[in-house]
């Protein structure tokens, strides 16, 4: 007599979240999914006002291939993006346009800070560059250098993919429920 065919055992995968059921169905929390979808579809809008944009453009060259991690196409108005990344120096009268591309992006945003002159202002005291965006907007991954090199905006860019694979994306349904 034929032994009968059972279904294959779950088998949990390292994380302890996910479930691999054959090899067609992957059992996970909604939460996780879409922190791994908004990882790899980040939409960047780049906020270029100096001399590190020429270091951003060399990043969609193949030799760094910004595209394998999900954000190779800029938009070119910020309700498209989700991205802002703020490339070189912002002048004081640069100020108030930044924060209203800020207030433009989609929910939910992120913000690099892209080069010395972002992050703190640059290495000059000056009383016409702002000295850090983070002073009007609020910054999730700096990125140092004059300018950097594109190997320290990739590392920037995964922490950033990090950072968003861990963040919410879905409503706490027992606070929501306890209102």
């Amino acid at each position: 007599m034929a032994k009968p065919i059972l279904p294959p055992k779950p088998r949990l995968a390292t994380s302890g979240e996910e479930a691999l059921l054959g090899d067609a169905v992957v059992l996970t929390r909604l939460d996780k999914a879409i922190g791994w979808a908004r990882k790899y579809s980040i939409f960047p809008y780049p906020f270029a006002t100096a001399c590190c944009a020429m270091e951003y453009m060399s990043l969609s060259m193949s030799p760094y291939d910004i595209d394998r991690f999900g954000a190779l196409l800029p938009r070119f108005t910020p309700r498209q993006a989700d991205l802002v990344m703020v490339i070189g120096t912002v002048t004081m009268r640069q100020a108030p346009i930044l924060k209203r591309v800020y207030e433009q992006v989609a929910e939910p945003k992120w913000v690099m800070a892209f080069g010395a002159c972002a992050s703190t202002g640059g290495f000059y005291d000056n009383y016409t560059t702002l000295p850090g965006i983070d002073m009007i907007i609020p910054v999730d991954v700096y990125v140092p250098g004059c300018p950097p090199r594109p190997e320290g905006v990739l590392d920037g860019l995964m922490a950033l993919q990090r950072k968003i694979q861990r963040s919410k994306h879905t409503p706490d349904r027992v606070a929501a429920a306890a209102r």
